[in-house]
């Protein structure tokens, strides 16, 4: 028998005392997952920022150590809490300029003069609008979070300015990593010079990528850990490469969005015994950079 169907009830937080934004940010807090940012961890809530208020909620991606800067309001959208977003952000990138940062804001009513007056900053800051729905199915309640308004996607990696002007060595990589994952480059570096010999490593504070006749190539670029190595190619999100990394079982991370590549970590023995599939995904990534 099939279950029955239940219209649920849209119930405005922002009118409703039973609910407060703080019921919201805790919820949040407890479990950043359910914003549909990746498998964020909390990192602060409420944090003091220098004659500006507090921030509701800072969020970090485990992996990539990016941070979100998260403002949360009940009701529409409106130009303060525009005003607030854009200033925590900018607060908390010169406090910690070594990580990547993020705006989010978080509203139950996303209006289009948010939309239209915020799509005059994205691209310049990095900026996510997400809309709460709050809705009630019985004696039960629940939140949805949708995304109507990502960051804008970035250059490809060969155009990243910060990277280029910020260059590093082996001997940088070995004392962040270990010299035994910055091997691991070595490897793949190989690899990738069986489709293409012309290859080389070059050296970046934010990964390891490829040149080739002294110009960045990086349809896939390294970024060595303590114990493993992240191996990115750039390639578009699809469900056959997610099958074939399934297939293979291979370790990926979420799908980085903004550089448009696959995140995949590798220990040494995944580089010796799934080289197939690697160079596999490393050819796809150099046929779409070379425009094949």
């Amino acid at each position: 028998m099939s279950s029955k169907y239940i219209k649920p009830e849209r119930v405005w937080l922002k009118s409703n005392s039973e609910y407060s934004e703080k019921w919201v940010q805790e919820l949040i807090a407890e479990d950043p997952s359910i914003l549909g940012l990746g498998d964020l961890v909390l990192r602060d809530k409420e944090r003091i920022q220098p004659r500006a208020g507090r921030l509701d909620l800072l969020l970090q991606d485990p992996d990539t150590q990016r941070r979100y800067e998260v403002e949360l309001q009940l009701g529409a959208t409106d130009e303060s809490h525009i005003i607030r977003t854009i200033e925590y952000w900018d607060i908390e990138r010169k406090r910690y300029p070594q990580y990547d940062h993020c705006a989010v804001l978080v509203a139950e009513d996303i209006t289009s003069r948010f939309l239209n007056v915020v799509s005059l900053f994205n691209g310049t800051i990095p900026l996510i609008a997400i809309q709460t729905q709050a809705l009630k199915v019985g004696d039960n309640i629940t939140l949805v979070f949708s995304t109507v308004m990502d960051e804008l996607s970035r250059g490809p990696v060969d155009d990243d300015e910060d990277a280029e002007s910020a260059p590093a060595d082996r001997d940088y990589w070995e004392k962040r990593a270990t010299k035994a994952t910055v091997a691991l480059a070595d490897t793949l570096l190989n690899l990738v010079r069986e489709i293409d010999p012309d290859l080389e490593l070059k050296y970046n504070k934010f990964y390891i990528g490829l040149s080739k006749e002294g110009q960045p190539y990086n349809f896939v670029v390294f970024r060595p850990q303590k114990n493993k190595i992240l191996f990115e190619p750039k390639l578009k999100n699809s469900d056959e490469i997610e099958t074939k990394l399934e297939e293979a079982g291979l370790d990926s991370l979420e799908y980085a969005k903004r550089w448009g590549t696959y995140r995949i970590r590798l220990s040494k023995e995944d580089i010796e015994t799934k080289q197939d599939i690697l160079k596999e995904l490393a050819g796809m990534a150099y046929k779409r950079r070379s425009g094949g």
